[in-house]
C-alpha cells in the first residue's frame, strides 16, 4: 500500500511546472509571450502593408482626390473672383428694397429696367417696320427684329446651361418674366443694350448727343440690374460682352429685303 507521502506527490503532479526547453519547444518562452503581448495591432497593420508594398505596386489615391488635396490655381482664382463678384453685387444693391440706402430711386431704375425689356423693343421694332414707307428703312427693322429674336434665344440658352441663381436681395417683382428668368446668368437687358446700342449707332443717322444718350441709357441699364439686386456685376458684364459681339453675328447674317422676297416665294 502505497505511503501518504507517494499520494500527496501523486496529487501535486499535474500542477508541476514543465521544463524551460519543453516551453521553448511549445513556443511558451515567457520573454517571448511578452514582446508579442506588446506589439500592437497597428504595427503588425503596418509591417504587413510594408511587407505587401514590397512585393506589389503601391496604391494610389484616386485622381479626383487628388485634385480636392491639390486645388489648382485657376480654381482658387475663380473662387475668390465669385466671391469678389457676389460681395460687389450685395454692396451695388442699393435699391434691392423700397427700404433700402437708395430705396428712393428704385422706381426710376424699374422704369430703366422696363425700357431695357425684350417685349417694348420687339413691339416697338415692329410698329416701326409697319409704318416705314421706304425699301431700305424696312430691310433695317427686319434685321433688328431678328436681333431681337436671336438675343432672346441665345440668352435664354445660356441660361437654361448655366442654371446660375439670381441675388438672394432680388425681389422677384420683375416686368414679364418667363421660366428661364428665374436664372441670373447672363443678363438678357445687358445683352440687348449692348446689342441695341451698336445696332442704332452704326444704321440710323444720329446726331452727337443723341449718340451720347444712347450710349448712357445702354450703361445705365446695366447699371440698374445691379443696383435692382436682379442680377450679380458678372452676369451684367459678360451680357455686355454677348451683346456686342451679338451684333456681329447679326452683320454676318444681314438679310436683304430682296433677299427675303426670294425666301418666301421659294417657301410659298
Amino acid at each position: 500500500m502505497p505511503s501518504p507521502k507517494a499520494k500527496n506527490n501523486a496529487g501535486r503532479s499535474p500542477n508541476r511546472t514543465p521544463s524551460p526547453h519543453l516551453l521553448q519547444r511549445q513556443g511558451s518562452d515567457p520573454t517571448s509571450a511578452r514582446l508579442r503581448a506588446s506589439e500592437s495591432p497597428t504595427r503588425r497593420r503596418g509591417s504587413g502593408s510594408a511587407s505587401a508594398s514590397a512585393t506589389g505596386p503601391q496604391q494610389q489615391l484616386p485622381e479626383e482626390d487628388c485634385m480636392r488635396l491639390n486645388p489648382s490655381f485657376a480654381g482658387i482664382a475663380l473662387r475668390s473672383l465669385l466671391a469678389i463678384d457676389l460681395w460687389m453685387s450685395k454692396r451695388l444693391g442699393v435699391c434691392a428694397e423700397e427700404d433700402s440706402s437708395w430705396g428712393s430711386v428704385r422706381p426710376l431704375m424699374k422704369i430703366i429696367e422696363i425700357s431695357g425689356h425684350g417685349i417694348p423693343w420687339i413691339a416697338g421694332t415692329l410698329y416701326c417696320m409697319w409704318k416705314s414707307d421706304s425699301a431700305a428703312g424696312q430691310e433695317i427693322m427686319l434685321n433688328l427684329l431678328l436681333a431681337l429674336l436671336l438675343d432672346v434665344v441665345l440668352v435664354g440658352i445660356v441660361k437654361a446651361l448655366v442654371r446660375r441663381r439670381r441675388p438672394s436681395h432680388n425681389r422677384m417683382d420683375m416686368f414679364a418674366t418667363f421660366s428661364v428668368d428665374r436664372y441670373s446668368f447672363p443678363s438678357g437687358h445687358a445683352t440687348r443694350a449692348a446689342m441695341g446700342a451698336r445696332f442704332l449707332l452704326t444704321h440710323l443717322v444720329l446726331a452727337a448727343p443723341v449718340r451720347v444718350l444712347v450710349l448712357l441709357w445702354a450703361v445705365l441699364v446695366g447699371l440698374s440690374r445691379v443696383m435692382l439686386g436682379r442680377h450679380n456685376v458678372t452676369d451684367v458684364a459678360f451680357g455686355f460682352f454677348m451683346g456686342y459681339f451679338q451684333y456681329s453675328l447679326v452683320e454676318a447674317l444681314w438679310v436683304s429685303t430682296a433677299g427675303l422676297q426670294k425666301l418666301l416665294g421659294v417657301l410659298g
